[in-house]
């Protein structure tokens, strides 16, 4: 079973849904009883990276999620869920992250239009077996910062947005996508499918 994570941001239900699709088992939760019982976890989130760890920390599940990634269970960041794996952000202020990846999220520059929304390709970094059949296909955008990674090594695939800017993450059981792979099409199942198999 996979445990989306609910603790009041992110786009839960569609992720819930594309795996069920799939044919995974999932469930929407915020019991640390079922993250412990999960073969995996997807960590969601929408809006800012300040209410969101907020929202992370009033939860009480920090310590949880942390005690399951340190043990070596897959988890998934999408989105704003990616960004929060980081050290640090710089959105609206200074907030640290779960400092599970090393690297800092920040604005994109002056002269790029924001959000950066809408369909850009993936394009190569390392391999690895969560990329699987979608090397140059496109994928769905929405943000305004991005993670700029201590270690270019753990980058699955970039996009290019004026700036070089990573779309996949992964170092061991701990991986991101900075798009919404529920929201990709035929390119985001494909994703979705690949994160799945790691965890049979």
């Amino acid at each position: 079973m996979i445990a989306i994570i609910d603790y009041g941001v992110g786009n839960l239900k569609s992720v819930y849904k594309a795996l069920i699709k799939l044919g995974f088992k999932a469930q929407i939760t915020a019991k640390e009883e079922d993250i412990n019982k999960s073969n995996g976890i997807i960590l969601p989130g929408v809006g800012a990276f300040r209410d969101a760890i907020n929202h992370l920390i009033d939860s009480g599940l920090i310590d949880c999620l942390k005690k399951n990634i340190y043990s070596g269970k897959p988890i998934l960041g999408i989105c704003l869920g990616m960004q929060l794996l980081y050290d640090k952000s710089y959105e609206d202020g200074e907030w640290d992250g779960l400092g599970l990846l090393k690297g800092d999220v920040v604005r994109f520059g002056d002269g790029l239009k924001v959000p950066h929304m809408g369909w850009n390709q993936l394009v190569k970094g390392v391999d690895d077996p969560i990329g699987k059949d979608v090397e140059g296909e496109y994928v769905y955008f929405v943000h305004s910062y991005y993670v700029k990674p201590q270690k270019n090594e753990e980058v699955v695939f970039w996009t290019d947005y004026g700036v070089k800017v990573p779309a996949v993450v992964r170092k061991g059981n701990i991986l991101g996508m900075q798009f919404h792979p529920e929201k990709s099409g035929e390119t985001g199942m494909k994703l979705l499918r690949n994160f799945g198999e790691l965890i049979k």
